[in-house]
């Protein structure tokens, strides 16, 4: 089973709430999870209501039962099973490369004194291949950190990662720092995260809509990590919509059937399709919005077996209607649980 899973996918998709839906899911039964975010937007903090995320590991939340129980009860350990845990940290470029020279190079308050003069902002944003192996770096230094008894301190890290189209660059930390450094710490480091990063131990997972532009632009980019070499995951289709018509009659809709759609108001009670009657009146409009419906029933089903073509596993998660509050994304992670390890 992968212990680092990075989160990507087209903006829009929902790829920050689809990462702490997968972080609960993973944190099950005492199991601990580390939530990491790299791109400053402190989105984690939003979706778990909580305050900004300081640049330090923190508990954020309380994993469901393994039986789908309420975060209230798994935080009561019910059925005598511990409840699992997420951390989170909001890695900052800047901070990291702070520790990065204090770790490689003892500059302690020498670093500080960098940092005030702007030279640490002036690295981080001429050098964007040493930005991305600092954030790649810390997050693969919490995959393998141990505790004084050996055991891994998370027993899964979740990355949310930036999007699609730039995800294989961030990844491939190797090929950024080529020109910056052929050896040293830089090129050690770079090299120590890449082991992690193609390892059996990471999995990279795409979210996507069933719309056109995501399912492309997720095609695109499964092609482009198996081409780097790095360890693709899963597809997940969030905000997926329940059906609302049957075949039979999603091709009336299609059809334009009127005479099918007057019997069927005429069984609600109201009325036949007459002049002038309400039944007549409400035709017209009921066709349209199911003509539209059928359609982007059409456009999803081909959207599906393109996503199913790529040979990858996939995952759905419902639209909540209501958005995205703590209890939403509670129910997203019982619902990724149900479909099986990711």
């Amino acid at each position: 089973m992968s212990r680092l899973h990075v989160v990507s996918g087209k903006g829009g998709t929902g790829k920050t709430t689809v990462a702490a839906a997968l972080a609960l899911a993973l944190a099950t039964e005492g199991r601990r999870t580390l939530l990491v975010e790299v791109e400053g937007r402190q989105g984690i903090a939003q979706v778990f209501e909580t305050e900004a995320l300081p640049y330090e590991e923190r508990k954020i939340a309380v994993a469901p039962g393994p039986d789908g129980a309420s975060a209230g009860d798994s935080a009561r350990g019910g059925g005598g099973r511990r409840a699992g845990e997420v951390h989170a940290l909001a890695i900052d470029a800047e901070r990291a490369l702070l520790d990065y020279l204090q770790m490689f190079y003892k500059l302690g308050s020498a670093g500080r004194a960098l940092k005030k003069l702007g030279a640490i902002d002036f690295a981080t944003t001429i050098a964007p291949g040493l930005r991305d192996v600092l954030l790649t770096g810390k997050a693969c230094e919490a995959v393998r950190r141990k505790d004084k008894h050996g055991a891994y301190v998370y027993d899964a890290v979740v990355m949310d990662a930036p999007p699609t189209g730039r995800i294989t660059r961030f990844l491939n930390v190797n090929d950024e720092v080529a020109g910056l450094a052929k050896m040293g710490p830089i090129h050690n480091q770079a090299q120590a995260v890449m082991r992690v990063l193609k390892s059996p131990e990471t999995a990279v997972h795409l979210v996507t809509l069933l719309e056109e532009m995501p399912v492309q632009e997720t095609a695109d980019g499964v092609a482009e990590l198996r081409a780097a070499g790095l360890p693709v995951g899963g597809i997940v289709i969030n905000m997926t919509r329940p059906a609302v018509l049957d075949t039979e009659d999603l091709d009336i809709a299609a059809r334009s059937a009127r005479t099918g759609v007057a019997r069927a108001l005429s069984q609600a009670g109201l009325g036949g399709a007459r002049r002038g009657g309400l039944a007549e009146r409400l035709i017209d409009p009921l066709l349209e919005q199911a003509r539209e419906h059928a359609e982007r029933v059409d456009l999803e089903r081909a959207q599906h077996a393109e996503l199913t073509a790529i040979g990858l596993p996939t995952y759905e998660l419902e639209l909540l209607p209501e958005g995205v509050d703590l209890a939403g994304l509670y129910r997203l992670a019982r619902d990724l649980r149900k479909q099986g390890p990711i």
